[in-house]
């Protein structure tokens, strides 16, 4: 076990004990108000003393942990001694009095800035800064605080009751040097300034000098708890505002004494946990906001007091709303100048996106730099933007090629639906990346309906492209059908007609023409044949005749719905070679049982619907069936739309526009 863990520890249970006595303490002599200032003293005690020892666990060789303990020590400390004077003050003679409890307790409250100074110097890693300057500011914050004990309890004025007749435990020096100490001892309080003003530099200095990104949000981390010192004095000058007594900062040094032990935790152990530049960014733009307008209600105060001879409370308030109204407008701005120093990525970023969408509106810029612009302005070049196709689940980039989210990918929504996502790199954090989604909302929608129409479009010409070449390939099949099938035939009629002609006399009319007739009903069945594949004759008496006669020839349990009303020809031709196709898969592929054929019509639209039971897996694929099918369908101004669910059968439904 480290030294600095066996500390900690150490501490821990010293002020387990710590609590422990004053529990007792209030047993011997406390009232309900001594009981509520302890339990609170030590509630918000427990944070640091907690918080330090889960640091000395997980970074065993790191100081901060200690001194995280020994700060919270520290204040439970004070309120021991505070329910000791209570209990020797209010029940004479039920404890000893400690007259070196008494003497050391004259200066001992300067020790209570000692943990927190430290923390300055040596946080995050638990190392001074190098030089020499900072080495003699850290002696000074362990000797000044020593020294100020040991002179003030030299000091020969009595004690402050209840403890006016307790003996000095160093003595009472001579008059002569007691002039000489007391100086010295007074000169010590500025003294201690100047060691926490260095302390506070040492934080600055290590966050200029920081080039690792993560111990520059460590940095970050402990100045946003230190932002609650200042908090606290700006609640101390509305309380003398409102309450006439410092009563309210109470509430903020109580905050401060969780908020910094929080923050350094935070700091040490999960620097990632928020974007830390969007809550400094907003912590210093509501205390400047608030600051202005506690300046404001200050001035209306007093004028107030000079116009009317005394204050008037209602007046100022007043004031102070219409005040509060007149700098809403400006919160943007003091936000935007805020961000430029505390949060400059969101700056940047913002700016970019703006930038990009007034280029956009010129004319002079595509949306599709959107990518490029992020990874600019934030410095990140592993900044993805990904696009939602309209009406479907996938994702594309700004050039159509398939895209793939991470799982803490920020998601894109514009009126409540999503239309992308943005996945952020090493630098960017989660909250930062949402904040962006919602600024960039307009230029993804944009981007996502070029895609979509660029997509229609190379559609509708690989559609084009498709039908001309099934065209010229059905062309090559009449040509080569009627070639070598019914021409042949009707050539050899011809030439057996011919050699009928020559040799009548001693030929066999009868069987020459019996030949004839053969060949010219083998001719006309081919004809027939060819022609079916041009246009079913069975349409000749309607699409319901033509689907009946359909399923009749499937080796499957077919139940047909086909709507009464009629349909033009050639949206009938259509939906039957729709019907024809979906039902030869089903019977190729499906392993199906049972089929669904439903033909319905509603308002303007022909609905082909085709379901069955089968195993699924039916896909669109170039050159196949289905893709021949939906260039069919789209031809005829409609849609086509395939669902498949494996183990739960195949869904083809066609939509055909046929009016009203």
């Amino acid at each position: 076990m480290t030294l600095s863990r066996l500390v900690a520890y150490a501490m821990t249970a010293l002020a387990v004990v710590l609590v422990g006595a004053g529990s007792w303490l209030l047993t011997v002599g406390g009232d309900a108000g001594q009981v509520v200032y302890f339990a609170s003293a030590c509630l918000l005690a427990a944070a640091s003393v907690v918080l330090g020892t889960l640091i000395a666990s997980k970074r065993p060789t790191n100081v901060i942990g200690p001194l995280l303990t020994f700060f919270g020590l520290l204040a439970i400390w004070v309120a021991l001694t505070d329910v000791y004077a209570y209990v020797v003050e209010h029940h004479p003679g039920r404890l000893p009095v400690s007259s070196l409890l008494v003497t050391t307790g004259q200066g001992f409250w300067m020790l209570n800035y000692v943990p927190a100074a430290l923390l300055m110097l040596l946080f995050p890693d638990g190392r001074l800064l190098p030089g020499r300057r900072w080495r003699l500011v850290a002696a000074g914050l362990v000797v000044v605080p020593g020294a100020f004990i040991v002179l003030a309890g030299l000091d020969p004025a009595p004690f402050p009751p209840p403890f006016a007749d307790v003996e000095h435990a160093f003595g009472t020096p001579p008059p002569a040097l007691a002039r000489v100490l007391i100086p010295i001892a007074i000169a010590l309080l500025p003294g201690l300034l100047v060691l926490l003003v260095a302390s506070a530099s040492a934080m600055v200095t290590r966050f200029r000098r920081a080039t690792d990104p993560v111990r520059r949000a460590q940095v970050k981390w402990f100045a946003l708890g230190a932002f609650f010192l200042p908090a606290t004095l700006l609640l101390c000058w509305l309380s003398y505002l409102l309450l006439d007594g410092p009563d309210l900062a109470v509430v903020g040094l109580a905050a401060t004494l969780v908020a910094i032990p929080a923050a350094t935790t935070i700091g040490i152990l999960r620097h990632d946990l928020y974007d830390v530049d969007k809550a400094l960014s907003a912590t210093v733009t509501y205390g400047l906001v608030t600051a202005a307008l506690l300046a404001f209600y200050t001035v209306a105060m007093f004028v107030a007091g000079v116009a009317a001879g005394r204050s008037s409370p209602v007046a100022a308030a007043g004031a102070t709303a219409v005040c509060a109204l007149a700098l809403s407008p400006l919160r943007v701005r003091l936000q935007r100048r805020v961000d430029r120093r505390f949060y400059p990525a969101r700056q940047a970023a913002l700016a970019a996106i703006d930038d990009l969408r007034d280029r956009m509106h010129a004319g002079v810029a595509a949306p599709e730099r959107l990518e490029e612009a992020l990874r600019q302005a934030l410095r990140d070049p592993e900044i993805r933007v990904g696009y939602r196709m309209p009406g479907t689940n996938e994702l594309v980039t700004a050039t159509g090629a398939g895209f793939e989210a991470a799982g803490d990918a920020a998601v894109i929504r514009l009126g409540g639906q999503q239309i992308g996502v943005l996945v952020r790199g090493g630098t960017t954090t989660r909250e930062l990346m949402r904040e962006l989604a919602d600024a960039c909302a307009l230029l993804v929608e944009v981007v996502r309906l070029r895609l979509q129409l660029r997509r229609a479009l190379l559609d509708v010409e690989a559609s084009r492209s498709r039908l001309l070449r099934a065209g010229y390939a059905e062309r090559l099949r009449l040509e080569r059908d009627l070639h070598d099938g019914a021409q042949q035939r009707l050539v050899s009629l011809g030439m057996a007609l011919r050699l009928a002609q020559r040799h009548l006399p001693e030929t066999d009319v009868a069987g020459l023409l019996d030949q004839a007739v053969a060949e010219l009903g083998t001719a006309v069945a081919e004809l027939r044949q060819i022609a079916h594949g041009l246009r079913p004759p069975s349409l000749d008496e309607g699409l319901a005749n033509a689907l009946t006669m359909l399923v009749r020839s499937v080796p499957l349990s077919v139940t047909l719905d086909v709507c009464p009303e009629p349909v033009p020809e050639d949206l009938a031709a259509t939906a039957y070679y729709v019907a024809s196709e979906a039902l030869a898969n089903v019977v190729k592929h499906s392993r199906a049982t049972a089929v669904h054929l439903r033909v319905s019509r509603t308002g303007g639209d022909l609905t082909v619907l085709v379901r069955d039971d089968g195993v699924g897996g039916a896909r669109v694929r170039p050159g196949g069936g289905l893709a021949g099918l939906g260039d069919r369908v789209a031809a005829a101004g409609g849609s086509l739309r395939v669902a498949d669910q494996p183990d739960n059968g195949t869904l083809v439904e066609a939509v055909l526009p046929c009016g009203s």
